[in-house]
C-alpha cells in the first residue's frame, strides 16, 4: 500500500487516517480511499466523502478532489456486516477425499466462495454440509480454500479439511509447486503449436471489476499455452500457469487476440454472437501436489465437462481439425 493506514473500530464504523505520499498525489480522492481500504468501492467512497463523512485536513472536499502530498485524509466508514455462511445440500462432485483434503470436480455455473449477490448454494455451503469441521479451518471467512475457480470455470479445485493441510497447500500455492493444467477453447486458429505469454496483470484503468495488461499497477504473469487441436473458427489450448492472477488466462488470451469462446467480460460481442458457447470455455484439467501429511505427490484430472465436449465435437464437424498432440484425446 503506497499510503499508510489507520483502523480503529468505533461502534458500527471503522475510524481511518490515510497520509497521502508523493506516488499517489494527484490522484482523486475517491479513488484513493477506495484503493486503500479493503471493502469499501468507490462509489462507496464518493458517497462517504459528499456526505462528509471523509475529511481532509478536517474540511469537506468533493470525490473528485486531487489529493496532494502531505494531505491527510480522515474519517469514518462503515464496519463490514458479519456474515454468517450456512451449510447446504449443495451437489459437490468429489474426485477424492481423506481426513485432511477434498478434492473437487467443480461445476461450471458454482461459485466457489459467498461474496456479495452469492451468499447461498456456493460451493461453500455445501462443503460446510458435507464437512462441518470446516468452519474453522483457515479462518472464518475461507472456511479451507486455497484456491479459487471463476464461477463459469469447470475443474479441479483442492480443499483443505484441517489447519494443517491449509497451511501446508497456501504454502505451496505460494512457492508455486502445486501443479495446474487448464483446457481452452479460444477464438481463432493459432499457428505456432506452443508458446509462452509473459504480460503484467493488474486491475482495468477503468473497470475495477476487469483486469488488464495495461494497468498501472501491475504484477508479472506468465501464461505457457500449447494446441491441441485446431478448428476453422477456433482452437483446443492444453494452458499451463507459472503464476496465479486474477482472470490470468482469460486475460492473456484476449491480449493476443485469441480470447475464450463464451467469455463476456474480455471477448468481443461479434466473436460471442459467431461462435455460441454457454459460458467461457475454460476448465481445470489437471492438478498435481504434494499431499500435505503425507508428502506424496498426487494427481487428478478433471473429466471434460458436458458442454465443452459438445462444442468441440460441433467444431470438428465444421472442419477436420489437424491434430498436433496424440494424447489429447479426452
Amino acid at each position: 500500500m503506497s499510503l499508510t493506514q489507520k483502523l480503529g473500530k468505533r461502534g458500527r464504523f471503522a475510524k481511518i487516517s490515510i497520509l497521502v505520499n508523493e506516488h499517489d498525489a494527484g490522484k482523486r480522492l475517491d479513488m484513493v480511499v477506495a484503493s486503500c481500504i479493503s471493502d469499501c468501492s468507490r462509489s462507496l467512497s464518493a458517497s462517504l466523502i459528499r456526505n462528509g463523512k471523509i475529511l481532509v485536513h478536517g474540511a469537506l472536499k468533493k470525490p473528485g478532489y486531487h489529493v496532494r502530498k502531505g494531505d491527510e485524509i480522515c474519517g469514518l466508514i462503515p464496519s463490514p456486516e458479519p456474515v454468517l455462511f450456512e451449510p447446504e445440500p449443495v451437489e459437490i462432485d468429489i474426485i477424492y477425499e481423506d481426513e485432511h483434503v477434498i478434492v473437487i470436480n467443480k461445476q461450471p455455473g458454482l461459485v466457489v466462495h459467498p461474496a456479495p449477490g452469492h451468499y447461498r448454494g456456493t460451493l461453500v455451503n455445501g462443503l460446510l454440509y458435507h464437512c462441518p469441521g470446516l468452519k474453522e479451518i483457515g479462518g472464518k471467512i475461507r472456511h479451507g480454500i486455497v484456491h479459487r475457480l471463476d464461477k463459469n470455470t469447470s475443474g479441479a479445485l483442492v480443499v483443505a479439511k484441517t489447519e494443517v493441510a491449509h497451511n501446508n497447500l497456501a504454502l505451496q500455492f505460494k512457492s508455486r509447486k502445486i501443479k495446474k493444467r487448464y483446457l481452452a477453447i479460444v477464438h481463432g486458429k493459432i499457428e505456432p503449436d506452443s508458446g509462452t505469454i509473459s504480460l503484467p496483470i493488474g486491475r482495468h484503468p477503468i473497470d475495477r471489476k476487469k483486469m488488464s495488461t495495461i494497468s498501472r499497477k501491475t504484477r508479472s504473469a506468465e501464461t505457457s499455452w500449447k494446441v491441441m487441436e485446431r478448428f476453422c473458427k477456433a482452437t483446443l489450448l492444453e494452458i499451463n500457469l507459472k503464476t496465479g492472477r486474477t482472470h490470468q488466462i482469460r486475460v492473456h488470451c484476449s491480449a493476443i487476440n485469441h480470447p475464450v469462446l463464451g467469455d463476456s467480460v474480455y471477448c468481443s460481442r461479434k466473436i460471442l454472437k459467431n461462435i455460441k458457447a454457454p459460458r467461457q470455455m475454460l476448465h481445470a484439467w489437471q492438478l498435481v501436489f504434494s499431499h500435505p501429511v503425507t508428502k506424496i505427490s498426487m494427481s487428478f484430472e478433471a473429466p471434460v465437462p458436458q458442454d465443452m465436449e459438445k462444442l468441440i465435437k460441433a467444431l470438428r464437424l465444421l472442419q477436420q481439425p489437424e491434430v498436433v498432440n496424440a494424447k489429447s484425446e479426452f
